[in-house]
């Protein structure tokens, strides 16, 4: 795959909007997608927020890009994303804009009735994750447009080539979409907040024999898993997830708490831990989906 990334121009100087870490040979049916733990601030746009640079990192999936760089040991690709959520969401749609946002008219193709862009969070976010507002003025329309041409649509390109790549060598691929959650998440049911959430749209982005061995595999481990509830997973397994065509999608997300201070935006001691514990997971769901592991037994 050949393709010119495009740059971010933040105070540091220029960055790539995104990266993919690949090994020197993928070996294993899948593909990780990192969307929101980018932390490279355009300038332009920390001049525009009405936010500080603290408080503006709010929605950012912590560090889930460090978390998961073992992946290209397990021989798979990572896609991680480097522009923040703030600036750009790529788990939405990739016109999903609230039209009190923007001085001037939106196009037509434009959803601006989603449940996401009334709750703040389309594709330009307008709050970050304490539901404060992102922006003290109105932006162009010129300017959501760029932000959507430049990064969003690149950013879907290249993970539906790594799919496609994927899925013609091994004939079936499994995308596992990273996220962290707030501690501060609650299971609808239970009233609890879980360690890790897997997300799989309540059955239709995946094959259920996969989702349940990373439950398994995770809960063995020691954590309290939960499916579906309060994430089932966003733009990214909803588009991508196709079981009947080979295609799985899968969302994880996992409570920032196990390895960040929320507060300083730092990770504390658990995060090795957690760490090496996604990395001998998903090593084992590697070796499961060629046939070469049974399941774990559950932990004591």
């Amino acid at each position: 795959m050949t393709r010119n990334v495009p740059q971010l121009e933040t105070i540091a100087g220029p960055c790539p909007a995104f990266e993919v870490l690949r090994p020197s040979r993928q070996t294993v049916p899948l593909v990780f997608c990192s969307p929101h733990s980018g932390r490279a601030y355009p300038a332009d746009f920390l001049v525009a927020t009405r936010l500080s640079p603290q408080a503006v990192r709010r929605s950012e999936d912590l560090f889930v890009d460090e978390l998961f760089d073992f992946v290209p040991s397990l021989g798979a690709p990572l896609l991680v994303a480097r522009f923040p959520r703030a600036y750009l969401d790529a788990n939405r749609e990739p016109y999903e804009l609230d039209p009190k946002m923007f001085a001037g008219a939106l196009p037509s193709h434009v959803n601006s009735g989603s449940l996401r862009v009334a709750g703040g969070l389309g594709t330009i976010p307008k709050i970050v994750a304490e539901r404060e507002q992102i922006y003290g003025h109105k932006l162009d329309v010129e300017e959501a447009m760029d932000r959507i041409e430049r990064l969003h649509l690149p950013f879907h390109a290249t993970l539906s080539e790594l799919l496609d790549e994927t899925l013609e060598v091994f004939s079936t691929a499994v995308l596992i979409d990273c996220h962290s959650m707030p501690s501060s998440a609650r299971n609808v049911q239970g009233g609890r907040s879980p360690d890790m959430v897997i997300g799989d749209r309540h059955g239709t982005s995946a094959s259920s024999c996969i989702v349940s061995v990373l439950v398994s595999a995770l809960s063995a481990q020691g954590y309290d898993v939960v499916r579906n509830k309060p994430y089932a997973g966003g733009y990214i397994t909803e588009r991508y997830g196709r079981p009947a065509k080979g295609v799985h999608a899968i969302q994880i997300e996992i409570n920032r708490a196990l390895y960040a201070d929320e507060a300083q935006l730092l990770p504390h001691l658990g995060f090795s831990r957690v760490r090496a514990d996604l990395a001998a997971v998903f090593e084992f769901l590697a070796l499961r989906l060629s046939g070469e592991a049974s399941l774990p037994a559950a932990a004591e």
